[in-house]
């Protein structure tokens, strides 16, 4: 029973891999099921098999991708070390899972942010991306009770953290940066920890 469901989890990865190269590729709305099933190989009625539509398969994504590194953010945030150190961690595992997975981070930027009305329903503002919004809000609480970083607004300290990951694989995806995302990440972190952090 387990191999076949993680036979089935397997798959899924795949499908979501193309998906979402071709999501980025060609444009939501360019993207057919019968492509992405083309991509993979497989039956258009079997890619069905694993999600009912493309609106289905574009929410899932976006609720996978924010699992995938909630998970991490939450393992960081039980780690016993300082605020400044676990912003680095975060920084250097945002970017690590950008370099083994680029298409995730690519669909949030090309295809999450540029078509929201596709994600209207059950997907809005931070829904789909909750377990990230919800471990970087607990990372900010407990950095600002320990009194390492400044009590401020949940939003702006948001977007601190976040708009220069954001940012910087924009740019590589650009290809504009000379060195890969990873090698800023120390620098970009530092940064980061300067304005959030406590006077």
């Amino acid at each position: 029973m387990s191999k076949i469901k993680k036979t089935k989890e397997e798959r899924k990865k795949e499908i979501i891999k193309a998906a979402c190269r071709l999501f980025a590729k060609k444009g939501y709305y360019n993207t057919t099921i019968p492509d992405i099933a083309e991509e993979l190989g497989m039956s258009v009625g079997n890619l069905y098999n694993y999600f009912h539509s493309k609106e289905e398969l574009a929410k899932y994504i976006m609720q996978y991708s924010s699992k995938l590194l909630g998970d991490e953010i939450r393992k960081i945030n039980e780690e016993n070390i300082s605020t400044k150190e676990k912003i680095y961690k975060i920084v250097r595992k945002f970017f690590e899972i950008g370099q083994e997975q680029p298409e995730l981070i690519e669909y949030f930027l090309r295809v999450f942010l540029s078509n929201r009305e596709v994600f209207e329903e059950g997907c809005e503002g931070f829904l789909c991306v909750q377990e990230v919004v919800t471990e970087l809000m607990l990372f900010l609480e407990e950095g600002a009770r320990k009194g390492e970083l400044r009590q401020q607004d949940f939003f702006p300290a948001f977007v601190t953290l976040m708009g220069p990951l954001g940012g910087m694989v924009f740019l590589q995806g650009e290809n504009v940066l000379p060195k890969k995302p990873i090698e800023y990440s120390d620098e970009l972190a530092e940064n980061i920890w300067r304005a959030l952090k406590a006077d």
